[in-house]
């Protein structure tokens, strides 16, 4: 029940019996616990529908605090979190080759320390830790597995749970960033009702992850990335690793696929402001491209919106599989980019099945950079199941 309560913001007795079929005696068992408890508390009266106006209850945003950790191949991020995932407190650090497990791990359990005396905040007032991180990961072993594109080494098999909770005395849980971005996105979004979704992120790779019924669909296996080797063209362009796919959706759009294209077209000759910005054609960067989009420069352009495209057909073959009821695009490409998002979404549409009978609905991450770090934070919120 305190799940209901927390992804509905602020709920009455009545509002939670539609919701979850309980009988009236056990919702209030279970309200007087969880108020008790101080994990609830009362914050007035709804409006009456004729009778006595309905209490109306609410997280306690102050009854414990969690930190959320987003391990990725640019930033690594901590913040710590109310319990209604309200971000107090952050820490940002630029992933580079001094950014190994062990460094990094020193940074993090130092800055945790930092916050927590910074806000005068006891050890037992933390709930616990939460991680999305670039896998794939191992669930069972609590560890990191041979993420790609890093730019440090010895980020493989990196047992992090085991080396978080003996270093800092609490509770860590780890996922994929994919799955803690779209828990993040599903608990920001307390007032719709919609809960069959697929959220996907776009940046360096293609990453994934799928909600059914309000909960996280898991695999055999963690399949971080297998999305971005969804293969469109089987004669396409080599894969960016050997163990990759030929053809594959990531070659045709990603950040390392457009920097890829744009090296190519100039090598080509093609006219173009990052002529003038850029001292070779291979320190082309997506932030040169940005630039040169702003500036109406047209090789930027046709290079997002061709990769544009190629995003919507693969997004349209994901969705003809899945059929999601909403799809929440995040990462550096969809959020900063208005001509990205809007090119790819009317491509999908144009090769999505039964449509417009099939109406999805398609939206840009709301928390962005914060979108992994905040559902990792959830993550441990979630472990209270009363």
């Amino acid at each position: 029940m305190f799940e209901w309560i927390r992804k509905w913001g602020t709920i009455s007795k009545q509002e939670i019996k539609e919701l979850s079929g309980l009988t009236t005696s056990t919702i209030t068992r279970i309200l007087e616990e969880l108020v008790d408890g101080g994990f609830i508390v009362e914050v007035g009266l709804g409006d009456s529908t004729g009778g006595r106006p309905p209490i109306l209850y609410q997280t306690n945003a102050t009854y414990s605090y969690v930190f959320g950790l987003d391990i990725s191949r640019v930033n690594t991020k901590l913040i710590l979190c109310n319990m209604q995932l309200e971000k107090i407190d952050e820490y940002v650090w630029k992933m580079n080759e001094m950014m190994t497990p062990d460094y990094l791990m020193q940074e993090v359990i130092q800055a945790t320390i930092a916050i927590i005396h910074k806000h005068g905040l006891k050890r037992e007032a933390i709930l616990g830790m939460g991680i999305g991180a670039v896998g794939p990961i191992d669930h069972k072993r609590g560890a990191i597995i041979e993420p790609k594109n890093f730019p440090s080494s010895g980020w493989e098999c990196v047992e992090i749970i085991a080396s978080l909770q003996e270093r800092l005395g609490l509770e860590v849980f780890l996922d994929s960033g994919a799955n803690t971005a779209l828990l993040g996105e599903y608990w920001y979004h307390s007032t719709d009702q919609l809960e069959h979704l697929l959220y996907v992120h776009l940046g360096v790779g293609i990453r994934s992850s799928m909600m059914v019924g309000g909960k996280l669909v898991y695999g055999a296996v963690d399949m971080e990335g297998a999305a971005g080797q969804m293969i469109i063209q089987t004669d396409g362009i080599p894969p960016r690793h050997a163990s990759g796919n030929y053809g594959c959706w990531e070659s045709y759009t990603s950040i390392y696929a457009l920097e890829q294209a744009a090296i190519s077209y100039l090598k080509q000759g093609r006219e173009s402001t990052l002529r003038h910005t850029i001292s070779s054609a291979r320190e082309v960067t997506l932030a040169d491209l940005e630039l040169a989009l702003q500036d109406g420069d047209s090789l930027a352009q046709e290079i997002f919106t061709q990769s544009a495209s190629y995003f919507g057909i693969g997004l349209a073959n994901v969705l003809n599989i899945l059929h999601p009821q909403k799809v929440i695009l995040g990462g550096s490409l969809i959020t900063g980019n208005e001509l990205f998002f809007e090119s790819a979404i009317k491509v999908a549409m144009q090769k999505t099945y039964y449509y417009p009978t099939y109406q999805v609905k398609f939206e840009k991450s709301i928390l962005g950079d914060d979108a992994v770090a905040i559902g990792a934070a959830a993550l441990v919120i979630q472990q209270i199941t009363i």
